[in-house]
């Protein structure tokens, strides 16, 4: 009975976890449209609609990557972090005080360091080969 639950449940939750990732990957599309017909209404294309734009493609590059491997690398969330971290200073920069401003550019400054620290681990330091699944 357990065996069969396990097999059913797993079974049930991948299909439920594909239909999700399907909905962030239309849902994406959706707004890569929205933000197209924006610029183009406005006849004019500008540095955060570029950025946005980025931050739409990377969002697809990571579903599309969770739904080939299974995996999720960290390093794509903070690079979504990243670039919406910048497009947030592009956009308000001149309203913004000096503390917030440093603030964020710390905060990107930790979120690189970031990569760079996870990115030398997996060089350094590799997760073992898994077998059971070749």
């Amino acid at each position: 009975m357990n065996n069969l639950y396990h097999k059913y449940g797993s079974k049930s939750l991948k299909a439920i976890e594909h239909f999700v990732l399907f909905l962030i990957a239309l849902a994406t599309v959706f707004a890569i449209g929205e933000e197209l017909v924006h610029m183009v209404s406005n006849r004019t294309v500008e540095l955060a609609d570029l950025l946005l734009l980025f931050i739409y493609l990377e969002v697809l590059a990571m579903v599309a990557n969770y739904a080939e491997s299974g995996k999720l690398p960290v390093r794509m969330p903070v690079y979504i972090a990243i670039v919406a971290l910048a497009r947030y200073l592009i956009l308000d920069m001149k309203s913004m005080d000096d503390w917030r401003i440093l603030s964020i550019a710390v905060a990107s400054i930790v979120l690189a360091a970031t990569v760079i620290v996870i990115r030398w681990g997996q060089l350094k330091m590799p997760y073992p080969k898994n077998h059971d699944n070749d």
